[in-house]
């Protein structure tokens, strides 16, 4: 047999290395000690240096644009590697101020275009909440929230050139909406990127709108970049729905009209998302009445306003789900922070219980929809966050009411939970004939009305002949589910409320 070829390699004649191979070696250890410099030069601790040096190269790639794409046009390169991309009207190195000119000019340009709102004293909510409280009814606007002003005004301010080739924006919501109409109302060609978790609703409403609706990526930051990426390669305008010095001035108009319907307010109640609306307000009120106080209010799920405005710059919050899902901005807007300095009394955070009950309460006492981010106003109040107000004259900003049906759903289940109008009750009983029966009359006795009713056999601690019952009943209130509580605490050992 003729042995294998591997037994047969071609052995080369001896030869010197010498004298490169340590010049090779010499220079991978230097890459190797670069690399190493590299990595260690930018930790965790050091992420504004690197968010800093990003940026560098951003405005490096603006500047000489046309440069390197000439360059690589005269290479003829094919490479894939993609540049940075960067809105240079939000540079959170150099954020820009809001000036009270700018929203009286968005004032006049815009009245023509969008509603003047009602701002109502609520009868039972001031008794309630010791306190004159008025709502600012912005979920009244065509599109369901006060984005609208921002975006008239924005749309209004735009060069010949992007009024014909249009704007695009990424947003999941309410933005995009406002956008969309006013766009449509003044033929401005509008782009809208979304991301896929967006609500089906929002989506085809966008485009009953004449928008051009992508859907692109999971998070709205995944849209923003694919939004920022199409607004160069095909000469779009992009509008930041909470960062752009415009969208600010709009809605400052709100602040504006606040002090219009009531003079001799005492403090404002603005919801925090992205921070544009509570800067915008903040300029126009403290301009023209400084002893007003301006409060922020957002959900403690993603206090990225709070943590940023005690700190004085920027940061990245974790965003959890929440009620409120229009304020779950982990990053506000450089601008916005930059105008918001110094003109802000207070920062709260509130819970999500207190959202669905304020959602609950808006639905049953004001006849209001109102979505999670509008809510957390009254949230503050009745969550006990604001003492101080109590005898006082109080606005708080409804600023939408684009909910879900089934979140809205959830909303109410859940605040009435919380109002202690819906309990869960575990009492375990004889499982002798009628011992169930028993249980259950005397739960109709006492008021209340079971809504669903489990049995449970196996996972009890005590003997064979009992057996768990489950009930979620209604109620009229806390004061009954104590006297529920009580009742049956005198006929059964094992009784839990929920």
């Amino acid at each position: 047999m003729v042995a294998p070829s591997r037994k047969k390699s071609v052995v080369h004649p001896p030869h010197d290395h010498t004298h490169e191979s340590t010049p090779q070696k010499n220079h991978h250890n230097r890459v190797k000690h670069a690399e190493r410099k590299r990595t260690a030069s930018i930790s965790q601790e050091d992420g504004m240096e690197y968010n800093k040096r990003v940026r560098k190269l951003h405005k490096a790639f603006l500047a000489h644009g046309e440069e390197l794409v000439k360059d690589k046009q005269n290479s003829g390169s094919n490479s894939d590697a993609e540049l940075p991309i960067f809105d240079p009207d939000c540079d959170p190195e150099n954020p820009k101020k809001l000036l009270f000119s700018d929203i009286s000019s968005a004032a006049f340009n815009i009245k023509n275009g969008v509603q003047r709102t009602p701002c109502v004293r609520s009868l039972q909510l001031s008794s309630k909440c010791e306190m004159d409280l008025y709502f600012k009814k912005e979920y009244l606007q065509v599109t369901g929230s006060f984005k609208e002003r921002g975006a008239r005004y924005a749309l209004s301010r735009l060069p010949e050139k992007y009024k014909k080739a249009g704007v695009i924006a990424a947003s999941a919501g309410n933005h995009a909406l406002a956008l969309s109409y006013h766009g449509q109302q003044m033929t401005i060609p509008v782009t809208v990127v979304m991301p896929v978790t967006a609500p089906l609703m929002k989506i085809q409403f966008c485009r009953t709108l004449g928008a051009n609706v992508i859907l692109k990526g999971e998070t709205i930051a995944v849209a923003k970049e694919f939004a920022l990426k199409h607004a160069t390669e095909h000469n779009l305008k992009y509008i930041n729905g909470y960062d752009a010095i415009d969208i600010l001035a709009g809605q400052g108009t709100i602040g504006l009209e606040i002090l219009d319907q009531v003079p001799d307010v005492d403090a404002i109640l603005v919801p925090v998302g992205g921070g544009g609306l509570i800067a915008g307000i903040a300029v126009a009120v403290k301009t023209l009445k400084p002893e007003v106080h301006v409060y922020g209010i957002e959900a403690e799920t993603c206090p990225s306003f709070t943590e940023a405005y005690e700190i004085g710059h920027i940061i990245t919050a974790q965003a959890k789900a929440s009620l409120a899902d229009g304020l779950a901005v982990p990053t506000v807007g450089g601008n916005s922070l930059e105008t918001a300095k110094g003109l802000i009394d207070k920062v709260i955070t509130v819970k999500e219980e207190s959202i669905a009950l304020s959602i609950l309460r808006l639905l049953e006492v004001e006849k209001a929809v109102v979505e999670g981010g509008g809510a957390v106003g009254l949230a503050a109040i009745l969550e006990g966050k604001v003492p101080e107000l109590k005898g006082k004259k109080v606005v708080s900003i409804l600023s939408g009411g684009n909910i879900d049906t089934t979140v809205l759903g959830r909303s109410i289940e859940r605040g009435l939970a919380v109002d202690g109008r819906l309990i869960r009750l575990e009492v375990v009983v004889s499982d002798r004939p009628g011992g169930i029966a028993e249980l259950t009359s005397t739960i109709a006795h006492l008021g209340a009305s079971i809504k669903d009713i489990f049995h449970e056999r196996a996972w009890i601690s005590t003997d064979v002949f009992h057996v768990k019952v489950k009930i979620i009943a209604e109620t009229r209130g806390k004061e009954h589910v104590d006297e529920i509580e009580t009742a049956l605490k005198k006929i059964y050992d094992n009784v839990v409320l929920h």
